[in-house]
């Protein structure tokens, strides 16, 4: 599912016009980036958590040229879905077609 069929979906269910529902998910978005980058996590309950990560300075491997490479400690977005969305998908998503299961 993508962006569109979204709108379209929520659209169909609410009666809500489609550019308002655009809008709002823009809006929503857009406010779950604007939190994280001001460093909070942001938490729906029933639905999950979009927490930030920190991963731990390292040292790497550039194999074109053999060198080792360090790279710094950096934090990344991540969601953490909520244990009864998590249920929910467990009892209902029957072993998808593995082209399928990538979407």
């Amino acid at each position: 599912m993508r962006k569109a069929d979204l709108v379209n979906a929520i659209s169909e269910k609410t009666g809500v016009p489609k550019v308002d529902v655009l809008v709002t998910l823009e809006e929503l978005f857009k406010e779950i980036k604007t939190t994280m980058t001001n460093g909070e996590n942001v938490y729906v309950r029933g639905f999950g958590s979009f927490i930030i990560k920190r991963r731990a300075k390292k040292v790497g491997r550039n194999i074109k040229k053999g060198k080792s490479i360090d790279i710094p400690e950096h934090y990344i977005p991540s969601f953490k879905p909520a244990k009864i969305f998590s249920e929910q998908v467990k009892k209902n998503v029957h072993a998808l077609p593995e082209d399928e299961s990538e979407d």
